[in-house]
């Protein structure tokens, strides 16, 4: 590497070891845990406006109307203090209405002229030759001026705050994308070509396809063709045992299958924001299947579905009965071992809390730190931002506040909005006007297999790491004390991808800046999901890698992403080689699961818990 320039049941366990946790709190304590504050119950004005606001949060998907007003407020009083600014946008005005003329007459005369402008590099919904003519070259060519005109007057505001800026300018382009012609029977000439061809037909497939939506969306069903991927059936087929369960997670052991495997085991911590299955899709992209098949021994945390009866239970719950519950099965399944720690998106900000908790404390029970796109620096969390301001996370309080957690299509609703063309617009013009069914695989499936949120983790979540930034700044605590990544001092290779608007990569390239030990760093081609299932053979993947030792002089994130040479294929072959480093040796597979110790095998993977919904 380049240096640094048909599932079997089981009956569930019925006793509790004295190292586990009931699988379900009591009554009593449920009762406390969804009890209102004393401050919350001697003010009912409060109580009121609370649940106004959770009524409310049904309708705008979690949005606070109130952030947004906010962003607008500030874009208009600044626009109007501005003469400058408004100069600049009547110029704007004048030069765009003068291009168009000028192309009107050409656009009619033919349909080979040259366009008066380009659409953005990211924009395919013109890109037929049907838009090409008239009148549909005028029409297009029209709202892209338009567009351009709004993404000016809503930048570089002078005196306008960043964060109300990108709010303004993103609600702009939603509300632009809502009125473009290609959503439109009457101005998308492909939708109506197809209508002439098909004799209407389509509009009633698409109508069927709507009303079948709506249906499924009502009875909470999964979207249609996401049936075909059911987990222990077609996902999630890698074979293993549940070998630990509590209230808030399952911890998976999968089967061996060579002679010998590494003496180290692997335990993966995914994010609870969806299934872990991401992690175990189908057989042919399954990183799980390919670890154990490298000789791994490979344990998973299977999250629960938190209802309101965890309402209360915070980070600090996740990690000591998430992560430090399952290392102890770890521990006590591979004796005598240390682990190799993997954690992907908010697992892996959490192991990183972990991490540096058991630092602190001399806990030496880990070999090496893997994080694949997670974030421990949010002071550029990328787009999620424009949904995170005190009023925002107030808002989203409140509207957990009553039922104790946030549900998972609130959130799928903003990852939605922040790619509405690929993922809103565009699947509504193929299904709904064109009338075809958009094919479903895998990794679109597992993307609607959603999670709520608990209402105590999700506003700690939200205001510690995302508003304060505490983290990276020595601020957050975990057992009273602050929690300083430095103290990290594990061999880490740290996994980014290039179009991730979750964890944008040069974000996640900052975890240099705080861990102390040696890292690798790997940027990757594709998305947030799609760059991490990036299996050995697929198709069209890159990725560039360079090591870091901890004395090393860190460089920017553009300098290495220039420097550092771009390599064809998957990027889970260096990290085999990258673990192999940090191995001690291969042993006998260890036991299902260890009965001696209390941690005898409750039931065939994928388990319980990944089947809520």
């Amino acid at each position: 590497m380049a240096k640094q320039a048909g599932r079997a049941s089981r009956s569930p366990q019925t006793t509790t070891p004295s190292n586990q946790r009931p699988l379900a709190p009591t009554e009593a304590d449920q009762q406390a845990s969804t009890a209102p504050s004393s401050a919350e119950q001697v003010d009912p004005f409060r109580q009121w406006s609370q649940r106004h606001h959770a009524a409310l949060a049904k309708f705008t998907a979690g949005l606070s109307p109130a952030s947004i007003f906010q962003a607008y407020a500030d874009w208009w009083a600044h626009l109007l203090l501005s003469p400058g600014k408004q100069a600049h946008l009547a110029f704007d005005a004048q030069q765009h209405l003068r291009r168009f003329t000028e192309y009107l007459p050409q656009a009619m005369a033919s349909h080979e002229c040259e366009p008066c402008i380009a659409p953005p590099a990211q924009d395919d919904r013109f890109d037929e030759p049907e838009w090409q003519q008239w009148p549909f070259n005028v029409i297009h060519q029209g709202f892209l001026l338009n567009q351009q005109w709004w993404d000016t007057a809503t930048r570089d505001m002078p005196g306008m705050s960043r964060h109300h800026e990108d709010v303004v300018n993103f609600i702009s382009r939603q509300l632009l994308d809502m009125a473009s012609p290609a959503n439109s029977v009457w101005t998308n000439p492909v939708v109506l070509k197809r209508t002439q061809e098909r004799a209407g037909r389509n509009l009633i497939d698409g109508f069927l396809h709507a009303q079948e939506d709506i249906e499924r969306f009502v009875e909470r069903r999964p979207p249609a063709g996401a049936e075909r991927f059911t987990p222990g059936e077609t996902v999630a087929v890698t074979p293993g045992q549940v070998v630990y369960r509590n209230q808030l997670m399952e911890l998976i052991q999968y089967t061996p299958t060579t002679e010998k495997v590494k003496a180290e085991p692997l335990l993966i911590v995914p994010a609870w924001i969806m299934k872990y299955y991401i992690l175990d899709l189908s057989p042919e992209n399954s990183l799980v299947r390919w670890l154990v098949d490298q000789g791994y021994t490979v344990f998973m945390i299977s999250w629960k579905n938190p209802g309101p009866e965890e309402r209360n239970m915070g980070i600090e719950d996740y990690r000591q009965t998430g992560i430090m519950e399952a290392l102890e099965a770890v521990n006590a399944i591979v004796p005598e071992q240390k682990v190799h720690a993997v954690g992907y998106c908010l697992g892996g900000t959490l192991l990183s809390i972990t991490a540096a908790v058991m630092a602190r404390n001399e806990d030496d029970r880990l070999a090496s730190l893997s994080l694949f796109a997670s974030l421990t620096d949010f002071e550029e969390a990328g787009e999620l931002e424009l949904f995170i301001d005190e009023s925002q996370v107030h808002f989203l309080e409140d509207a957990m506040r009553e039922q104790g957690y946030l549900e998972d299509w609130q959130m799928k609703g903003a990852f939605q909005l922040l790619q509405s063309n690929d993922l809103v617009w565009s699947r509504i013009v193929r299904e709904y006007l064109l009338g075809e069914r958009m094919g479903t695989f895998d990794l679109m499936a597992w993307s609607t297999d959603g999670t709520r949120m608990p209402y105590k983790m999700h506003s700690q979540y939200l205001r510690r790491l995302y508003l304060d930034n505490a983290l990276a700044q020595g601020r957050y605590k975990a057992d009273g004390q602050p929690v300083l990544l430095g103290d990290i001092r594990l061999p880490s290779f740290l996994v980014a991808t290039r179009k991730d608007h979750i964890a944008p990569w040069r974000s996640v390239y900052r975890n240099q800046l705080l861990l102390g030990g040696d890292i690798t760093f790997t940027l990757t081609s594709g998305g947030h999901n799609a760059g991490v299932v990036s299996e050995p053979g697929h198709k069209r993947r890159v990725y560039q890698i360079a090591d870091k030792p901890a004395d090393a002089a860190y460089v920017d994130a553009d300098t290495w992403h220039a420097q550092v040479p771009e390599r064809q294929g998957s990027w889970w072959p260096e990290w085999h080689r990258w673990l192999l480093e940090h191995t001690s040796g291969e042993s006998e597979p260890p036991t299902m699961g260890n009965p001696d110790k209390g941690y005898e095998p409750l039931e065939e993977a994928p388990g319980h818990y990944v089947l809520e919904r």
